[in-house]
């Protein structure tokens, strides 16, 4: 596979191999102290389980081949599909075997996995590695949110995913469709600061360009679409519980005006667009079809053209759009932080030291930076270090508005909720919003998916949910500050 690595990353990767085998008189990084310390267990091998696809390759085509040469233990990555990963981490728990070393979690499923016990404390390898320094130098948002729970360390956050506007600046830019515009509503044709502005502004542009470019798509695929369900109702004011009774609130009136307005967007958007998943919202937006798309980080370095030349990117399409793109936060300034990912150890692993070094060296800061920029894989960026490198910063002529935009995302945004089983939770909001494609009653859907959320809640206990709840509401970015 051909790699395109920012010389800035390779010599940092240089640096760390040669400081880790020469005695000099300055102090080690995270990284050193890894890769010294990992060299007693040359020769044994752990087990990393990541999400399946481009993920992936992040360990198998980049950090497995460089952990062996430089400290001989050898990493078998297993992958398995995204949804799945929950599942066979409680499995492995439950049962007893040691089928993972280093288990990549998905933030908001962090505590579930934690209460259980499927997941190890750090704290005393933080420590006894010296790793707390580094550690608060990720990047708040996901530093203060991502990394704990209930006050102890089980994570360390490895990908940086926000949702974030990519828009036609073109477009936006034409003086004739500002004047139009600026006529037509009474404010400047600019990137949507209210979802009532983006359903005007994509209509707008609807109007005058379909079918050659619609106002906004996006990804509707209720797998994906449900962490943006979950910013727009608390956009709308919306709590997802009462934190006294626990009982479900996603059916009161913030509920049914996020649904409202969901439902209303799709006028500006291509016919069948809620259909689309991940793939055909990124085709049509580097084609040029769509002036709006709300999205990952990848898709903003996609667009630019960055790595198009590498093999595993040679599925993608051609960009259409490149140096046409730009860069801003969803409307209400606060996006989600849709999944995104945590490198945790697995408490069943039988390799557990070498396991928690592999994990400090892939997220150190030298080591990280090399690895976000790598163009085959999905990694955002999450070290405050990351958004600030030039070299990262001129990979591509907009890279800079990129990283800035998505370091205002990581001082405002929300969290996905994180509560006892979550995923059966996500589930049943997976369903309303099929319903919703169906055009059922909104207030129906809502008030179901209320009452299997209070089914659910009694099941697990409400005591114990109670408690997962306070802990996830607790944290600085669970609700909106406006």
């Amino acid at each position: 596979m051909r790699r395109m690595l920012p010389s800035t990353a390779t010599g940092a990767l240089l640096s760390v191999c040669l400081l880790a085998t020469t005695s000099t008189a300055w102090s080690q990084s995270a990284a050193e102290r890894a890769v010294e310390a990992a060299q007693e267990y040359s020769g044994t091998e752990i087990t990393v389980l990541y999400e399946a696809g481009l993920q992936a390759l992040d360990a198998s085509n980049f950090a497995a081949e460089r952990w062996e040469e430089l400290t001989g233990i050898r990493v078998n990555v297993v992958e398995s599909p995204v949804d799945e990963i929950f599942t066979r981490i409680m499995q492995a728990h439950r049962a007893g075997t040691a089928s993972f070393d280093v288990v990549n979690v998905i933030p908001n499923q962090m505590p579930d996995l934690a209460m259980s016990g499927a997941l190890e404390p750090l704290d005393d390898y933080v420590e006894r590695y010296d790793y707390a320094q580094e550690l608060e130098l990720i990047a708040p948002v996901y530093r203060d949110n991502w990394m704990r729970v209930e006050g102890t360390i089980y994570g360390f956050p490895d990908d940086g995913d926000v949702l974030v506007l990519y828009y036609r600046k073109d477009i936006f830019e034409d003086p004739e469709n500002q004047e139009a515009f600026r006529e037509q509503h009474g404010y400047d044709l600019a990137p949507p600061t209210t979802w009532e502005e983006y359903r005007e502004i994509g209509q707008f542009i609807t109007d005058k360009y379909a079918p050659e470019v619609y106002g906004a798509a996006g990804h509707f695929q209720p797998g994906n679409f449900q962490y943006l369900v979950q910013q727009r109702f608390r956009d709308e004011g919306g709590r997802f519980f009462d934190p006294e009774t626990m009982r479900a609130t996603i059916n009161s009136e913030a509920g049914v005006r996020a649904f409202e307005g969901i439902r209303a967007d799709l006028e500006m958007m291509p016919t069948g667009v809620e259909q689309w998943g991940f793939v055909e919202n990124l085709n049509a937006l580097l084609a040029g079809d769509v002036a709006m798309s709300i999205t990952w980080p990848p898709v903003g370095r996609w667009a630019a053209g960055y790595g198009a030349e590498t093999d595993a990117l040679d599925w993608l399409p051609e960009s259409q759009v490149s140096g046409r793109i730009g860069y801003a936060l969803p409307p209400n300034g606060q996006p989600e932080l849709a999944v995104g990912w945590a490198l945790s150890l697995a408490s069943t692993s039988e390799n557990k030291e070498a396991a928690y070094l592999f994990m400090q060296w892939m997220n150190s800061e030298e080591v990280s930076l090399e690895r976000v920029q790598l163009p085959f894989t999905l990694r955002g960026p999450f070290r405050e270090s990351h958004y600030q490198d030039e070299g990262f910063r001129n990979l591509w002529p907009d890279a800079g508005d990129y990283l800035d935009t998505l370091w205002e995302g990581a001082q405002s945004g929300i969290l996905d909720l994180s509560i006892i089983q979550i995923d059966r939770y996500e589930e049943a909001l997976r369903q309303a919003i099929s319903r919703l494609w169906a055009g059922d009653d909104i207030q129906e859907i809502l008030d179901d998916t209320a009452e299997q959320w209070d089914a659910l809640t009694d099941r697990i206990g409400v005591d114990a949910q109670r408690r997962a709840y306070e802990d996830w509401a607790s944290k600085p970015n669970a609700y909106p500050t406006q």
